[in-house]
């Protein structure tokens, strides 16, 4: 299997979304999943979120920002180029049924994982408030997108360049202190967001699920890497989630878990930079020794 670059196209400073060529995927694909995949045979196995899936066209959507080695060497694809490998639908899809009124959260990139999700939850009649927020106006992705399947959208940003100036929990806090009847929120994103989005959601005794994303290998619950604390048990994001009660969640051992290899991490990126910026200087070299 192939699975060819179809189209790229750069939503953000570094923020890519990939319609890549994968039929037996995008057949079986629903909201929530994702898939592991490689980019080439010596490199690492990282998760990514099915923001769609077109099975006319049978394709699938990715849609990421190049933070580290793999991301990097992904975004350095072009359309025609080939994805060495792609495992999936993976998880447990997200479970669909009409909860009422809804408040869907995404931080940063999470908007592309939210809309499938919240695309979803309004098919099967929910009333959906959708909140996204980042950094600044550059870094907010998908707000056509996510407007046309939400009753209403609510933008943020750090510094108030667009929307609101401040964070997705002040817009959530908000909503409650208006006694907004709220019968489930939805959050995804960076731990911290969606840590304070259960401490706030856990006082007001709303139900709230939250989608995550830690490190993974294998992607079928054989290497136990993935592991997280659930309600004091156990549990393997990648069979057993992604999705979790967020008020069950151990959000300490989660954070230090994502951060147990930031150094070696950082050390790969840089070598890759290096090795990358010697290999364009020696074809510049060698164009002009042959001109």
């Amino acid at each position: 299997m192939k699975y060819t670059i179809v189209k790229k196209t750069l939503l953000a400073p570094n923020i890519y979304r990939l319609e890549v060529s994968a039929p037996e995927i995008a057949r079986r694909a629903k909201a929530g999943q994702f898939v592991v995949l490689r980019v080439a045979d010596t490199g690492e196995r990282i998760p990514l979120t099915i923001t769609a899936a077109d099975t006319i066209a049978e394709t699938i959507t990715l849609i990421f920002q190049d933070i580290g080695k793999t991301t990097v060497m992904l975004a350095a694809l072009n359309e025609a180029d080939v994805i060495k490998d792609i495992l999936g639908p993976l998880g447990h899809p997200t479970e669909m049924q009409n909860y009422g009124t809804v408040v869907a959260i995404a931080g940063g990139v999470g908007a592309a994982e939210l809309l499938p999700v919240v695309t979803a939850f309004k098919a099967a009649g929910s009333k959906v408030i959708t909140i996204i927020g980042a950094r600044n106006k550059d870094l907010l992705i998908l707000e056509p997108e996510l407007t046309a399947v939400s009753d209403k959208l609510i933008d943020i940003t750090d510094d108030g360049s667009s929307g609101q100036k401040g964070f997705v929990s002040n817009v959530l806090m908000d909503l409650i202190a208006k006694q907004l009847h709220i019968d489930m929120v939805y959050a995804i994103g960076p731990i911290p967001m969606m840590q304070a989005v259960s401490g706030i959601t856990k006082t007001a005794q709303i139900k709230t699920i939250v989608s995550l994303n830690p490190i993974m290998l294998d992607g079928t619950g054989m290497c136990g890497v993935c592991r997280v604390s659930i309600a004091g048990e156990t549990k393997f994001a990648c069979v057993d989630g992604p999705e979790f009660d967020a008020h069950a969640v151990n959000w300490v051992e989660l954070m230090s878990r994502l951060s147990l290899y930031k150094k070696e991490e950082k050390i790969s990126l840089d070598a890759h930079r290096a090795e990358c910026k010697c290999q364009n200087n020696d074809a510049s070299n060698q164009g002009e020794i042959t001109q």
